[in-house]
């Protein structure tokens, strides 16, 4: 045998070549796409055929339905996508990766492509020096097309010869004629190869290679497919969902057992599906993929579309079965007890910018929502009993000291973003985050300032007169107005942000300051209560106004954001 460790490492650098030009295309068709892409999946809905849809555009434009899963697993992560609208979106998935199959075959086997790829490339290579990030990202894009085809046709050129090398056609031989042993054993090759090489289109591509190149037959080459389609969800998309929510986690595995279910009742009809496929096949003009080598290629995409559809169109009306099965199987640990900790950005960055600062924003509203669910707790703390209050107090203390964290981790975040290339409307954005980001823990450190001066008042033995409940009881709840307002403006996009509302509420909480302030004066001189609870009641006062100033600085900062584009 004449294959060397370097023929073969010249298979790997080709394997390579195709991976980096599917990955340059697919990164580049993102940008392009840009903020679209996020804008179809927000129209997403429990609609199921609209979500196969989606899936489905999603896939061909980015071709990789790993990719489409993981971003489904961001925004379902981000609850942007319920757990049912997304597993539609993840069987249209599953139909756009054919396109890859179809590409391949047709174009790959019937057309000399890399004599196009080379001038394609050649064209393209000035507008990677373009300033405008548009036009570099579409020349990436055919740069990325054109590296994909020159991958391929290395492939086809460095794949073993068989006639050279008749050991290793022995050796596959020796594993074909096992009945549904063989289909089994291959679908499991192309299990493992999937995993391994991360990515079903690249493994559909060396399926197919072998197919051409005569290594396996028709039967075989089918197996692998329907192994390619368990692997591709094995891995990457549960990967990314391991650090991710309880329903993002339910998302990635509803993909994979969907794939599952798939190759399950195929496999039992296996022979019989085969042969419906060969029959379309010889009906379209494609040819017998069973004894003619030619037309296997394009008949394993015609199998490979057809057992994709043919899987939607029977799972599609069991969506919310799956979805109460994932349910089942992944049960929800996340406790209410720790508020503050990261829900939407805990999987990293997402493929673009907008994407990533989207799920920016979604973390930053958990945040605020959770800072006024703390801000609450200290509003019961005013008439928590003394015995009680010790482990309330500890309680918004270690809340506050997570709101630290939190907000340390939203701030790295978005650095990480920002030494992305970012437009002028999105380095606007990631600023304002940041300030939006600081105002909210100031919030939290205000709130938990009260609670301290409620903790003095009782170790003081202070008891406010029942005018000076009440006072502050008002004063409290304008503060919770001018919260809600500030989570209200930070849940909606922030162009559409409406302040007229926050700034009625913060001239509310200033007015009041000052009634309340020039009351307590005269309160003080006429002695309707000492001094010492004079200092308490103003503390608490006007640390609630500063809650209200931060509160409208959020909203500020949001309005900074559309003011200059």
């Amino acid at each position: 045998m004449n294959y060397t460790i370097l023929d073969f490492l010249q298979l790997i650098g080709s394997l390579g070549v195709f991976l980096f030009g599917m990955k340059m295309m697919s990164e580049a068709l993102q940008k392009v796409a840009g903020n679209k892409m996020r804008t179809i999946l927000t129209a997403m809905t429990s609609n199921r055929v609209k979500g196969v849809i989606t899936g489905l555009l999603i896939t061909t434009i980015i071709q990789s339905s790993s990719a489409t899963t993981v971003m489904v697993v961001s925004f379902v992560n981000a609850g942007l996508l319920d757990l049912v609208g997304s597993i539609g979106v993840i069987m249209g998935a599953n139909v756009g990766t054919t396109f890859t199959a179809w590409l391949i075959s047709i174009l790959g086997f019937k057309i000399s492509m890399v004599s196009l790829s080379l001038p394609l490339i050649g064209l393209s290579l000035p507008l990677l020096f373009s300033a405008k990030r548009m036009r570099k990202s579409w020349g990436e894009l055919i740069i990325g097309f054109g590296l994909l085809f020159i991958g391929l046709n290395f492939l086809q050129e460095n794949m073993p010869n068989i006639q050279e090398n008749p050991e290793i056609l022995n050796f596959l031989h020796n594993y074909t004629d096992l009945g549904y042993g063989s289909y089994i054993l291959f679908m499991l090759i192309g299990t493992a190869l999937t995993i391994l090489i991360q990515s079903s289109s690249a493994t559909m591509a060396l399926t197919l290679v072998m197919c051409a190149n005569g290594w396996i037959g028709f039967d075989i080459a089918a197996s692998m497919v329907l192994g390619e389609n368990i692997g591709t969800t094995t891995i990457t998309a549960n990967l990314a969902a391991m650090v991710a929510n309880t329903t993002a986690k339910r998302a990635a595995f509803a993909h994979f057992l969907f794939n599952l279910f798939g190759v399950m009742w195929v496999l039992a009809i296996f022979p019989l599906f085969l042969g419906w496929v060969a029959q379309l096949s010889i009906h379209l003009g494609i040819g017998n993929p069973f004894n003619n080598v030619e037309s296997v290629p394009v008949a394993l995409s015609l199998f490979h579309t057809c057992f994709n559809v043919a899987n939607v169109f029977l799972l599609i009306w069991f969506t919310k079965v799956i979805a109460q099965l994932v349910s089942r199987i992944i049960k929800s640990k996340e406790s209410s007890d720790d508020a503050f900790t990261l829900k939407h950005i805990k999987i990293g960055l997402l493929s673009t910018p907008d994407a990533s600062l989207f799920q920016a924003k979604q973390e930053i509203s958990h945040y605020a929502k959770n800072t006024l669910d703390m801000y609450r707790q200290v509003v019961e703390c005013l008439h928590t009993p003394t015995k009680e209050f010790e482990k309330k107090f500890n309680k918004i203390d270690k809340l506050e000291d997570e709101s630290d964290v939190v907000e340390v981790e939203i701030a790295d975040y978005l650095t990480k973003v920002s030494e992305s290339k970012l437009s002028t409307e999105n380095s606007q954005r990631v600023r304002a985050m940041f300030k939006i980001v600081s105002e909210i823990e100031s919030i939290a450190d205000s709130s938990l300032n009260v609670a301290k001066a409620v903790g003095r008042r009782n170790e003081q033995n202070v008891e406010f007169p029942e005018f000076i409940d009440e006072k502050l009881h008002h004063m409290m709840a304008i503060v919770d107005e001018a919260l809600v307002v500030m989570c209200a403006n930070l849940s909606i996009e922030y162009k559409e942000v409406k302040a007229k509302k926050a700034y009625e509420v913060e001239q509310t909480i200033n007015d009041y300051r000052t009634i309340l302030q020039q009351e307590h004066l005269t309160a003080i001189e006429e002695k309707k209560y000492d001094y010492a609870t004079g200092i308490i009641y103003s503390d608490i006062f006007f640390e609630c106004e500063k809650i209200g100033d931060y509160a409208i600085n959020v909203t500020e900062a949001i309005k900074e954001i559309g003011s200059d584009n």
